[in-house]
């Protein structure tokens, strides 16, 4: 696989990391994989099944390698803009391609609405949009109290609640809320609490503001962009495989279906392997098409 060049640029309020993957057919269209708060290590499997292509992956700030240097809680428009920045030093202006994952599928919805001529094929890849659900109430009030558990408990109170959630199959429950808490030792997860509130997935705002985020769907469906909105089959009835179909749907586009899960793409990193050869096969036929 090609090596990987290591570059960074300076941002308002943080210094972030990115990854250049020289493709061997310079026509071919490049091809930036986001994720967040999964930074660019995730994509290392997968980027390696499009040696054809350039490949661009980054850290969004406030993961592994990326600084910041202010404390304001980043936003999808935050994670856009700063994905804006990475591909036009990266790449120059366009069009890229674009594998959006989790977070990385909300940040990217909102990159389309303020940058339409840029990418040319979206597949945003089980988005959690909370805010698409039919049952949004209950799942965002489910959501905020992840949040203010991580908050007033720590992480693995915080981490065990967020694990039953995204775990839950079907609409959330009206007394979810007033379940009892599950035990985090039964996910191998702290008991005590560390004292620290910088866990990337649950801390500063960003569980909240990415599931929360409401995308301006009429931008989307006006710009130039192909989106794909793309599910895991082993993810059926899971609240990011349903917000996915309610995203298709308000976009007026069917859903896509992917190998394996929410990390279907991984190949052991981050102690996690998918079924990256499938997805990266699935992946090239949905770009090419």
């Amino acid at each position: 696989m090609t090596e990987a060049t290591t570059r960074t640029i300076d941002v308002p309020g943080a210094v972030l990391t990115y990854d250049i993957r020289p493709g061997s057919d310079g026509d071919k269209t490049p091809l930036v994989m986001v994720a967040a708060p999964m930074a660019a290590a995730g994509f290392t499997t997968l980027a390696g099944h499009f040696t054809d292509r350039t490949v661009v992956t980054y850290d969004p700030r406030r993961s592994e390698r990326s600084k910041l240097t202010t404390d304001a809680d980043p936003t999808p428009e935050t994670h856009a803009d700063d994905i804006h920045r990475v591909i036009q030093v990266a790449v120059g202006p366009g069009p890229v391609d674009v594998l959006a994952s989790s977070g990385g599928a909300v940040n990217m919805l909102a990159f389309v609405a303020a940058h339409p001529e840029v990418v040319r094929t979206l597949v945003a890849h089980e988005p959690p949009l909370v805010s698409a659900l039919p049952d949004r109430e209950t799942a965002l009030a489910a959501v905020h109290d992840v949040r203010d558990t991580y908050e007033r408990d720590g992480l693995g109170p915080g981490m065990a609640k967020f694990l039953g959630l995204i775990m839950h199959t079907g609409e959330v429950p009206a007394d979810w809320t007033d379940r009892p808490a599950p035990d985090p030792a039964q996910f191998g997860l702290p008991t005590e609490d560390d004292g620290s509130r910088e866990d990337p997935m649950l801390g500063h705002g960003h569980i909240v503001n990415t599931t929360g985020y409401e995308p301006d769907y009429a931008a989307i469906k006006a710009a130039p962009t192909r989106v794909v909105l793309a599910y895991g089959i082993e993810s059926d009835g899971l609240i990011t495989q349903r917000a996915a179909i309610a995203v298709a749907e308000a976009l007026g586009v069917e859903p896509t279906r992917f190998p394996s899960d929410h990390g279907g793409f991984l190949g052991g990193e981050y102690g996690q392997t998918g079924d990256p050869d499938s997805f990266g096969a699935r992946l090239r036929e949905v770009l090419d098409g």
